[in-house]
């Protein structure tokens, strides 16, 4: 099962036993990979369900797949849904964070204006800059050959942010003032959660008030230790730690 190449599909697209694509996906099958027909595609759609198929026929249009089974979800063991709540940062730092957040497992991208944001988005540009993250992850989450393909979500105070993590399981926050206790330790002997969401700010950090909000909704503070990360590899490497103790790495 591993060697086939894998493709997120839309249930919507499945019809009679057979799936299609157009556009970039299309592109990216019959120009990039040059997939013909008779070969093994998995085609996983967005209730979790994986579909093996075979390449059909390849036109200029659009490539169709005819499916010849379908393993449902519940057929495979969960990983923690793992949630990042991120500090909007300068620059470009949010779309690395997008990225290889993507190809780590992240399952929610979670993006909120913090006091400390630099980058002020409203209106056309709040749009334009969701459209341009969406396509961020779906790429990455093509490239790396995922089962699913991440959300983005828009916040515009920590406040609403971490509200919005509530029902997680096990909720962490970054945060180097206080006395935040070491991740090693809150870690250990934990039963698996079945979410996770982890809380990270901007470039330099929470504002009190901040780290209020998040503690009211039942966040823990953490410490990766002595040194200081910058905002988007304190992001990756609190995602990597977390995969690697209850997750697929």
């Amino acid at each position: 099962m591993s060697g086939r190449r894998r493709f997120i599909v839309s249930s919507r697209s499945i019809r009679d036993g057979y799936a299609s694509y157009d556009g970039p996906q299309h592109h990216h099958m019959a120009r990039v990979l040059r997939l013909r027909s008779g070969d093994e595609v998995m085609l996983i759609d967005e209730q979790g369900r994986r579909h093996l198929g075979l390449i059909d026929q390849v036109t200029q249009e659009w490539t169709a797949v005819r499916l010849t089974e379908t393993l449902e979800a519940s057929q495979f063991p969960d990983a923690p849904a793992i949630t990042v709540i991120q500090g909007l940062p300068k620059g470009e730092k949010i779309e690395l964070v997008l990225q290889k957040g993507t190809e780590l497992g992240v399952s929610e991208f979670s993006i909120f204006r913090a006091d400390r944001s630099v980058p002020k988005l409203a209106g056309d540009k709040l749009q334009a800059r969701q459209e341009r993250w969406n396509r961020i992850v779906a790429e990455a989450a093509r490239q790396s050959e995922r089962f699913d393909q991440p959300t983005v979500a828009w916040h515009p105070s920590a406040a609403a942010a971490a509200a919005g993590a509530a029902n997680a399981e096990l909720k962490l926050l970054l945060w180097e003032r206080g006395v935040p206790t070491p991740l090693r330790e809150v870690l250990e002997g934990m039963p698996r959660p079945a979410r996770i969401a982890i809380a990270i700010g901007p470039e330099g950090g929470f504002e009190p008030g901040e780290a209020e909000a998040f503690s009211f909704w039942g966040f823990t503070p953490v410490t990766l230790g002595e040194r200081i990360l910058r905002t988007e590899t304190a992001a990756l490497a609190m995602t990597a730690i977390v995969q690697y103790k209850w997750g697929d790495i």
